[in-house]
């Protein structure tokens, strides 16, 4: 069994790593930060979006049950309402609140 000084040891040490791991980019870069580092800061987290709207609607199928009806609802009102507020946790709780709605009580 392992001890707990030793559990702790072991989360102190994943700590400081993770810690002095997210505070490098800030001493490495203090002077100027190159080119690339901010085409992709700017190009990355739209990257990311489209990678996660291809991820959660992969397993959709247009020919079966609500024919992707629900989930079309959901991302035209994460669309419209991010457009509009520019809230990424307002958008993602409302097309969340949404699509669980529709799939729970109206496409059953």
């Amino acid at each position: 069994m392992i001890d707990v000084s030793h559990s702790l040891i072991i989360i102190a040490v994943m700590s400081l790593v993770t810690v002095a791991l997210r505070l490098l980019p800030y001493f490495v870069f203090s002077k100027n930060t190159p080119k690339a580092v901010l085409y992709l800061g700017n190009v990355l987290p739209y990257s990311i979006v489209a990678m996660l709207l291809v991820y959660c609607l992969k397993d959709v199928d247009i020919t079966a049950g609500s024919h992707g009806i629900p989930e079309a609802i959901a991302v035209v009102i994460a669309a419209v309402l991010h457009k509009w507020k520019h809230n990424t946790l307002l958008t993602i709780l409302a097309a969340t609140i949404c699509y669980m709605l529709l799939v729970q009580k109206l496409f059953i």
